[in-house]
């Protein structure tokens, strides 16, 4: 099991590049993360819904995303409450007090799925989250050092050292875990590191004269590496300029959802992609992505305290192309409707009105991978649905997508606004290539996104293997 001294220290990148040279060494493994809090979720192939850093696992693994691989998710739908999917099903909306006492059957769910994992393959490399050390919730812990116990599991210790303070960091770590905890610990491992480790050999060798235990390697700042972020903290962007630049404006939403659509944009080298955050004015732009949300009510609501709504009417009035995906196709109609207070006390919210249709949350999630025809080019693609809402009404007589049984989506009939449920339409070439012709980039230069994960995924197994003494713990 690998754990972290923080969020973010690297943990979900350790995991994917040990699975990657566990199944490069012959092994079946898979990945496995009893407790995810993401708002960027996967479909698994067995129809359910999990954390987008065990699907990028599984790929390093080469299979296919299973519910098994983290049977509990946590979607935040505020600051204090969530939405609660077990084994890849939404079974409601909970508050951090009423998550507490339900995690002793959350937990029993986690091993059923571990047990399940456990007897299919050679290894199963575990994720904690977060902290082991946050002693408030030691109590029915399930993430972190309550599980290692639950099941009797060696745990490597991760630190990111750019985030500075990193033998404080593992240090405090050690020294707020029980004596048994300690003695799971079989490793440490440093991530992030600049410049020449001979340097931290001083600190090494304390560390490891203090707690007997080694340090299994220094793992190096990877500017180039990448891998899907699970949380907006991962949001990173890179201005470019240039005569020919198509500048993109993302509206970082509180409840943003499977912003990994974006990634594509992100990565290629003509395109300007802007997050705009809270207090900040959308600037000038060829294209405004309007993003998925897990609480669209309520984030449109949040949009025009901000003065967004009125930017994006301004923007379609200077000839501006608007793009909606899931929760941001909703908002480009006329009304959303919460008959049974899914995500807010509103019952009816009118939206941003630019299109003749109108969206009815309901209970059940639609969650899909689909394949299809994109009717801007007429070229195929492949994607996934996670929505509960369904839309109706004659603007989505002019649809956007083709898929097997259905349509979906709407182009407008002045050809600025196209929308739909669909989430990884830039994942792939044909389908990048035209949304980007349709915004008013003219250029031969493609995103190959299936291509880029694998590149990432090999970069951190090279790394592991060459920096990293897996020999001492496996």
């Amino acid at each position: 099991m690998i754990q972290g001294t923080t969020s973010n220290a690297g943990k979900s990148t350790v995991v994917t590049g040990i699975c990657r040279v566990l199944k490069r060494r012959g092994y079946s493994v898979a990945p496995f993360k009893p407790q995810n809090m993401a708002l960027n979720s996967a479909v698994t192939i067995d129809g359910g819904e999990i954390g987008r850093a065990q699907a990028a696992q599984a790929q390093a693994c080469e299979l296919d995303a299973m519910i098994d691989m983290n049977p509990i998710l946590l979607k935040p739908t505020s600051e204090a409450g969530s939405q609660i999917i077990i084994h890849g099903k939404a079974i409601g909306n909970m508050s951090a007090v009423e998550y507490h006492q339900f995690k002793p059957k959350a937990k029993s769910a986690a091993l059923e799925s571990y047990n399940r994992l456990k007897k299919s393959f050679d290894f199963v490399v575990v994720e904690g989250a977060g902290s082991p050390a946050e002693i408030n919730l030691r109590e029915h812990d399930i993430a972190n050092m309550g599980f290692a116990e639950s099941v009797d599991c060696d745990v490597i210790l991760v630190a990111d050292i750019d985030l500075g303070g990193v033998f404080a960091q593992l240090v405090g770590t050690m020294e707020l875990l029980s004596e048994s905890e300690k003695k799971r610990v079989r490793g440490f491992i440093i991530n992030k590191f600049r410049g020449d480790v001979s340097l931290l050999k001083p600190g090494l060798d304390w560390l490891e004269q203090r707690y007997q235990i080694p340090v299994l390697g220094v793992l190096p700042y990877l500017p180039d590496l990448y891998l899907e972020g699970e949380d907006s903290q991962s949001v990173k962007t890179q201005s470019v300029t240039g005569d020919e630049t198509l500048n993109v404006v993302v509206p970082m939403l509180p409840r943003i959802s499977n912003y990994t659509d974006f990634d594509a944009l992100d990565h290629h080298p003509e395109i300007n992609l802007i997050f705009v955050r809270h207090g900040e004015v959308i600037p000038n732009a060829d294209l405004i992505c309007l993003p998925g949300s897990k609480s669209v009510i309520t984030d449109f609501q949040w949009m025009i305290e901000q003065g967004w709504s009125e930017a994006i009417q301004r923007h379609l009035r200077y000839g501006g192309k608007l793009l909606g995906i899931c929760g941001g196709y909703q908002l480009l109609g006329q009304c959303i409707h919460d008959p049974d207070q899914i995500e807010s006390q509103h019952q009816h919210l009118k939206t941003l009105a630019l299109l003749d249709f109108e969206t009815v949350l309901k209970p059940e999630k639609e969650l899909k991978r689909v394949t299809g025809v994109n009717l801007l080019n007429q070229q195929p693609f492949t994607g996934y649905e996670i929505h509960c809402g369904h839309s109706y009404g004659s603007a989505l007589d002019d649809a956007f997508l083709q898929l097997d049984s259905k349509t979906d989506g709407v182009i407008s009939p002045d050809n600025q606004i196209i929308g739909c449920y669909m989430h990884g339409l830039f994942d792939h070439p044909a389908t990048f290539e035209a949304l980007m012709d349709w915004a008013g980039l003219k250029t031969d230069t493609t995103v190959d996104m299936i291509k880029l994960r694998e590149q990432g995924i090999n970069l951190i197994a090279d790394q592991v293997v060459k920096q990293l003494n897996l020999d001492l713990v496996i």
